[in-house]
């Protein structure tokens, strides 16, 4: 098993992410919900019939390709209109080469379960500072959820022969729970809960206030991005043999 590929160094990652998410999603909840960028058509763009928050994250997506953003393994783009690499770069791949992006399913997640938790209703006109927002936590978001390929490819090289068993019956509840590591869990959601307390308010403030509920935070990480994770590591699985 590579280093890259070791639970440990797994979680580091993962780690990291939280961090990221909870100051992204921080940052957009200073602005209202806006929920006129979401919906197509709402903001007229020539030559373009989707949302303006899509209009910005296609572009970024366009931009970050050039570089050869998407031809590493634990980079999944939402569009697929790309542009080819200025740089012809082969990176190493730890996991088997797979067809799963679930980014359709994390877009419809992050617009219709998150922004609403996260955002009060209504709108202010930051539409351009709040689509910045949305790219930085879907790309965030995106690249949590699909790293579960990594999480489940090194389950996968601990015991070949269990899971090539489970995988052929194709018995998805058997899968999931054998992927299922409830202390682990546990700690994701502690330290996010922590994290999220330490990093929403101004530690120097008399005044206990939050910019985002801790809570809040916590059940996004509980009711979506761990579920959501395992169903990438069960997709994956299923392509595994």
């Amino acid at each position: 098993m590579t280093e890259v590929l070791k639970l440990d160094n797994i979680r580091k990652t993962l780690i990291r992410l939280e961090e990221t998410l909870i100051f992204g999603m921080i940052e957009r909840a200073q602005f209202l919900s806006n929920d006129v960028i979401y919906k197509k058509g709402a903001i007229p763009i020539e030559n373009y019939n989707k949302s303006f928050m899509e209009h910005l994250l296609e572009g970024t997506e366009k931009i970050h390709s050039q570089v050869g953003r998407y031809t590493a393994p634990d980079e999944h783009p939402f569009s697929s209109e790309l542009s080819k690499p200025i740089i012809d770069r082969e990176y190493e791949w730890p996991i088997k080469r797979n067809s799963i992006n679930i980014n359709d399913r994390i877009l419809n997640l992050y617009i219709n379960n998150i922004i609403p938790l996260i955002c009060k209703k209504g709108d202010d006109g930051n539409y351009g500072s709040s689509s910045v927002c949305d790219v930085n936590i879907l790309q965030a978001l995106s690249k949590r959820i699909h790293y579960g390929k990594f999480v489940a490819e090194s389950k996968y090289l601990s015991d070949v022969e269990g899971w090539n068993k489970l995988i052929l019956e194709k018995n998805k509840d058997k899968i999931i729970e054998k992927l299922t590591d409830a202390q682990v869990e546990d700690k994701i959601l502690t330290r996010v809960e922590i994290k999220a307390s330490a990093y929403g308010q101004d530690p120097l403030s008399d005044i206990k206030e939050y910019k985002i509920d801790p809570a809040t935070i916590l059940r996004i990480y509980k009711e979506h991005i761990i579920p959501l994770t395992k169903e990438t590591e069960y997709l994956y699985l299923l392509e595994r043999i």
